[in-house]
């Protein structure tokens, strides 16, 4: 196993363990939260979530053993800025680290639903992070109570990527099965179906320094798609 996969899954455990029984244990039915949303413009059947920006901790694991040219992802639209971003950082490999957002977003996802402020913090740059708690703040001084059931990803797709000076930053889109339902305060639904399965895609960027040490990345802001 790479030494990037076995970094991530160290923190993958950590946050595990930190949320105790919301993670690894959504396989019901609801609907999905509503991130604190920068713009306005997804398709009213499909929900697209949002946030903002701090520091750094998810690591996005890096170093597969293939040439990082074999990579389908420099052939895509986002190719350019990923080969500035190996260029910058040579450890980084867009494979892999498709698969640490991945499991990044599982576990923001579960966390935000769930109200887990300590699983949020390292996860999120300090903008981002308070702006997620700002929503969680409203929702509980309402009496209400989310649950999200994250049935499945469906895709994780790198949508743009590049160097912001000596900050790399990748952006993904994220289309996943989810249930959420939000409770009113007697336990009556106020929005979604804990029998409906919805399609939502999410768009999420995270970003690091390729200066820093850590190598750890943070999600740093989210928007809706304009379809």
């Amino acid at each position: 196993m790479p030494f990037d996969l076995l970094i991530f899954a160290a923190i993958a455990l950590f946050l595990i363990f930190r949320l105790g029984s919301v993670l690894g244990k959504r396989t019901g039915h609801q609907k999905p939260p509503e991130f604190p949303v920068k713009t306005d413009t997804a398709r009213p059947e499909s929900r697209d979530r949002s946030g903002e920006r701090e520091d750094n901790v998810v690591r996005m694991p890096a170093g597969f053993e293939e040439p990082v040219e074999e990579s389908a992802h420099y052939k895509g639209p986002a190719g350019k800025g990923l080969r500035e971003i190996s260029q910058a950082d040579p450890n980084f490999e867009p494979d892999s680290f498709v698969q640490g957002a991945s499991m990044a977003f599982e576990m923001i996802v579960n966390a935000y639903a769930e109200g887990n402020r300590k699983a949020l913090k390292p996860l999120l740059d300090k903008v981002t992070y308070e702006s997620f708690v700002g929503a969680i703040d409203t929702r509980e001084k309402a009496g209400q109570r989310m649950e999200d059931t994250l049935v499945g990803i469906d895709s994780t797709t790198i949508i743009e990527a590049g160097m912001q000076g000596d900050e790399a930053r990748v952006t993904l889109r994220f289309v996943s099965q989810q249930v959420n339902v939000t409770y009113d305060s007697e336990g009556r639904v106020l929005d979604g179906d804990p029998s409906t399965v919805e399609t939502v895609s999410d768009i999420w960027t995270f970003a690091r320094s390729v200066k820093s040490k850590d190598p750890n990345w943070q999600l740093v802001e989210t928007r809706t798609a304009a379809e």
